[in-house]
């Protein structure tokens, strides 16, 4: 039987762990056509390069599995592939996905990740689309909780069809397969980031900032939220739409 086409992509480049650890997974149900930054891309969320010239480099080619890189961010991967690349192989994916980012991308960090960018951005084309990430910064962190769900997920999600774009956002904590007590559909958490500029000097007096800074959770004790699941060893699924009119505000600003 005709094995399905998968296409993957994600925001911290095409050398990273939790994107290889994601094809090789997911070579195991389709046949995967991968694109992915050729440096990290994180925080780009969902911009596209208009000025500079883009460049695709073929990095992996072997049966069931072709890994290709742009210099672009991640939507141009996404771009790249669905509007050249794919059509010029004659491929038609049936399913999205996008990670292992290294890092959660639960609550308003949704909007800023360069990998849900390019889940977001795949789920237009028509197939479902699923961003994947670990609570996890670390280079060489442990997905094997991440992999083994996605191990369920994936064949779940292949042959889903829906009218409108159909895209999860799935953040798994940091715990080893057996330790995770399950998944849960849930809401974005209320939140923002508070952030802090630090202001050095460089040798010519010149100032400059380093940003960082810390999330603060609205509503800590909500226990329908993503940030919730992840604090209590829960995978946390969000369904993910790009509509952001705010419906509840129409009649007053009528």
């Amino acid at each position: 039987m005709k094995r399905p086409i998968i296409f993957i992509s994600n925001d911290d480049g095409y050398r990273a762990k939790g994107f290889n650890r994601l094809v090789e997974c997911a070579a195991k149900f389709g046949d995967v056509i991968a694109l992915a930054p050729d440096q990290t891309q994180s925080g780009k969320a969902h911009a596209i390069t208009m000025y500079d010239p883009l460049y695709l480099t073929l990095r992996r080619d072997e049966p069931h599995i072709k890994v290709y890189s742009c210099n672009g961010t991640p939507v141009d991967c996404v771009k790249m592939a669905y509007d050249w690349l794919l059509p010029e192989l004659g491929l038609t994916p049936a399913l999205n996905l996008s990670g292992i980012n290294h890092g959660s991308n639960a609550a308003i960090n949704v909007l800023y990740s360069g990998t849900m960018g390019a889940a977001i951005e795949a789920s237009f084309y028509g197939a479902p689309s699923i961003g994947l990430s670990l609570d996890d910064h670390d280079h060489d962190a442990d997905f094997d909780a991440t992999i083994a769900f996605a191990e369920k997920l994936i064949p779940a999600m292949l042959g889903v069809t829906s009218v409108e774009p159909l895209c999860l956002n799935v953040n798994v904590p940091v715990a080893r397969p057996e330790e995770i007590k399950g998944h849960r559909i849930c809401r974005q958490t209320r939140g923002f980031w508070k952030e802090e500029f630090f202001c050095r000097q460089d040798p010519r007096g010149r100032d400059y900032f380093w940003l960082t800074g810390g999330f603060c959770n609205h509503e800590p004790e909500a226990e329908d939220t993503d940030e919730w699941a992840l604090k209590n060893n829960y995978i946390a699924v969000v369904p993910i739409k790009v509509d952001l009119t705010d419906y509840n505000r129409m009649d007053w600003l009528k």
